[in-house]
């Protein structure tokens, strides 16, 4: 056993074993940190498939912003799990059924070359020289050619539903100061200081 394989299987048994542990687990901050592991280790398996830019665009992205901010919000948030466990058997025939349609799409998936041998392989883009041209050289030539209109409509999508969450959790409460510019922009010195003369003893 060389030592890529050997790296392939530590990366691959802790992978598994942690994402056990996000569901096995009973606290949630657990859960997260059980998660956070499951990144590192898949991170490792992309390292070792030689996709780097992968690799660091799943701790970047996953580790360093998702998963953090799912960490500070459980940790954050006062909600009792064990009322919102109660309940969570009535949708366990529905998960096994998505999960079972998962489980056939990956092997699908996976199996598709056995299936379909020739659309697999005319489907496949020429994979350039490494020493010539980089993974993530390629790979952002691909992006951004053949499907810059796909990247362009994702990012749309993204900043649509950043408005719509702003919009959905904005409340106006009567009693909070609020900042107004134009009416700050619009003062002048005789609106915006006055001068009181107070007479001797007559002040606080």
């Amino acid at each position: 056993m060389g030592l890529q394989a050997l790296f392939f299987y530590l990366f691959a048994f802790l992978a598994i074993a942690s994402a056990f542990m996000v569901i096995a687990a009973r606290n949630p901050v657990h859960s997260v940190l059980f998660l956070i592991l499951t990144f590192f280790n898949a991170a490792g398996l992309f390292l070792l498939t030689g996709a780097e830019f992968l690799a660091m665009i799943l701790l970047v992205v996953y580790v360093g912003a998702v998963m953090v901010l799912f960490l500070f919000v459980v940790m954050m948030l006062d909600i009792d799990f064990t009322e919102l466990k109660a309940g969570a058997l009535e949708y366990a025939p529905i998960g096994a059924l998505v999960g079972l349609i998962l489980a056939a799409e990956m092997v699908l998936v996976v199996a598709g070359n056995s299936f379909l041998p020739k659309t697999a392989a005319g489907g496949s883009s020429p994979i350039p020289d490494l020493a010539t041209r980089s993974n993530t050289a390629a790979l952002g030539d691909v992006l951004y050619t053949d499907y810059v209109y796909y990247f362009q409509i994702s990012g749309l999508v993204l900043l649509v539903a950043m408005i719509g969450a702003i919009v959905l959790t904005l409340r106006h409460r009567d009693n909070i100061k609020r900042q107004d510019i134009s009416r700050q922009v619009a003062r002048s010195p005789e609106t915006a200081m006055s001068v009181v003369k107070v007479k001797s003893g007559q002040g606080i």
